[in-house]
C-alpha cells in the first residue's frame, strides 16, 4: 500500500506561538454568579472561556489572542454585557454593539 498523494502542509496556514499575546479580561460583576467571555475567538461559546471569581468580585481570564482586532462580550448570569475597559465597541453583523479589543 502506498499513498499517492503526499500531503505537503504549509507552514502559513499555522501562526507561529509567539504571534499569541495573553489578554486579561475583567468583569466588575460581584453580584454575578456566573459569568463567561464570548467573542469571534471561540465562536461566542459560552462554554469555551468560564471566567473565575476573584476575591475582590471581580471576574478574571486570561486568554491568549492572536493580533488583530476581536470582538466579544461578557455573559453575566447568561445577559451579554459590553466591556467598560474595551479597546472601543464595534457592531456585529446585526448591528448590535459588541466591545472590542485591539491586541498588538
Amino acid at each position: 500500500m502506498h499513498m499517492h498523494h503526499s500531503h505537503h502542509i504549509s507552514k502559513k496556514h499555522f501562526a507561529p506561538k509567539k504571534t499569541l499575546r495573553a489578554v486579561n479580561f475583567i468583569c466588575n460583576s460581584p453580584q454575578a454568579k456566573s459569568v463567561e467571555l464570548v467573542g469571534d475567538f471561540n465562536k461566542w461559546d459560552p462554554t469555551v472561556h468560564p471566567m473565575q471569581r476573584r476575591p475582590d468580585g471581580a471576574w478574571f481570564l486570561q486568554v491568549e489572542l492572536p493580533h488583530g482586532h476581536h470582538h466579544y462580550m461578557f455573559r453575566v448570569d447568561g445577559q451579554l454585557q459590553l466591556d467598560p475597559n474595551a479597546s472601543g465597541i464595534a457592531r456585529n453583523q446585526n448591528g448590535e454593539r459588541v466591545s472590542m479589543i485591539a491586541v498588538s
